[in-house]
């Protein structure tokens, strides 16, 4: 985003409001309804959503990191990336009077732990 359309989420001047705060409720809701938006997504008994945006004002952006928990015997991967997708585009739809050029990039599972396939992170280079 442009450093000035980043400097308005930071300071708290956007015109609708909390953008960051916003995007943090939206994300957790749209992991609880991920299975309402991808076709044969099962529901899920959800223990845990945390949502977390880190301010990088060097790159003029936010990133937003979801970590969703379960103690079903299965992922929450769709989840998790619906929780970010989500939380990114409240971001957007927040300051696109502002700024329409934004871009939500590199939306992808870092780390994923139990479930029938087992732990698995990320490799660096991928």
């Amino acid at each position: 985003m442009k450093p000035e359309t980043l400097a308005r989420v930071v300071s708290g001047t956007a015109k609708k409001g909390d953008v960051l705060g916003i995007a943090r409720i939206a994300a957790i809701m749209a992991a609880k309804k991920t299975s309402d938006l991808v076709p044969l997504c099962h529901p899920l008994a959800l223990t845990r959503v945390a949502v977390d945006f880190e301010v990088d004002e060097a790159g003029s952006s936010v990133h937003c990191r979801a970590q969703v928990e379960t103690v079903g015997k299965t992922g929450v991967e769709m989840e998790a990336l619906t929780a970010v997708q989500v939380g990114l585009l409240t971001i957007y739809d927040m300051c696109k009077a502002v700024d329409r050029g934004m871009v939500m990039t590199n939306v992808r599972v870092l780390e994923k732990h139990g479930g029938k396939s087992g732990d698995w992170t990320a490799d660096v280079g991928e």
